[in-house]
């Protein structure tokens, strides 16, 4: 499919409460066209807390339920992640759900140790590929996106997708980061960040964007709230990788 249509939600997440969150996100996305990917930020339903023995759900939790039934209501794969209880641990989750009820997840790599995410959560071991409509998609979270060697193309994706709570301070490095990654990988980036305030006292302006292979920005929203429809084109990313073929003189990381 030579298109891809995307809504990226840009939220003020309400602090430790899913059932909010969750009406707050129905509500950005009424008016929003129809998309083949719905995408919200990190820990969409609570915020960024370090609490998760409070906060974090299980596979039958309420927001991780109203993602797979919205997903097959609305026909569109929903993602975001998730502060998730698994096996007596803790993880940060990107969850995908899909219309037909199947579930595909990523579990956040780097932990933001400055914060204190390495102390009650576990790091995911994997990088993950997820395929919808012809396309190949690697996603990641936040900090994993400071970590250009854990996000190489290995002419293997054709989209990168990250989500985040990334606050003001460093607000910059995420404009300059997300841009880098299209560049480098020569693929399509979105990006998701949130709005608001927390429970840690951060400020979030959002900075939500996409961008395609050249690093050119297509879209992007600031400081509120929003849902930004993308259209992508296959198409055109292929013609661009065949015209500059930089993939192919890349050095090989393993993992």
């Amino acid at each position: 499919m030579s298109t891809l249509r995307l809504n990226l939600v840009q939220s003020d997440i309400i602090w430790e409460n899913p059932p909010a969150n969750i009406a707050r996100t129905e509500s950005l996305l009424t008016h929003a066209p129809h998309a083949d990917i719905i995408l919200l930020p990190e820990m969409w339903s609570t915020g960024f807390t370090m609490h998760p023995e409070n906060a974090a759900e299980d596979a039958t939790g309420h927001a991780l339920s109203w993602m797979m039934e919205y997903a097959r209501t609305s026909n569109a794969v929903i993602a975001g992640s998730m502060a998730t209880r698994h096996h007596g641990r803790f993880y940060n989750r990107f969850y995908w759900a899909f219309p037909d009820g199947h579930l595909e997840w990523y579990d956040k790599k780097h932990l933001f140790s400055y914060g204190g995410e390495d102390k009650p959560y576990t790091a995911g071991t994997t990088q993950v590929s997820i395929e919808i409509k012809g396309w190949n998609i690697m996603p990641i979270v936040c900090y994993d996106l400071r970590f250009p060697a854990w996000c190489r193309n290995r002419n293997d994706y054709d989209l990168l997708v990250v989500v985040a709570n990334w606050p003001v301070p460093r607000i910059h490095h995420w404009d300059a980061l997300v841009r880098a990654r299209a560049i480098e990988n020569q693929c399509y980036v979105t990006a998701v960040n949130r709005v608001g305030s927390d429970g840690n006292g951060l400020q979030y302006t959002g900075h939500s964007s996409v961008y395609n292979m050249n690093g050119d920005l297509l879209h992007t929203l600031k400081e509120q709230e929003g849902v930004i429809p993308a259209v992508l084109n296959k198409e055109e990313l292929n013609e661009y990788r065949n015209t500059y073929k930089f993939l192919q003189d890349q050095d090989v990381f393993e993992f």
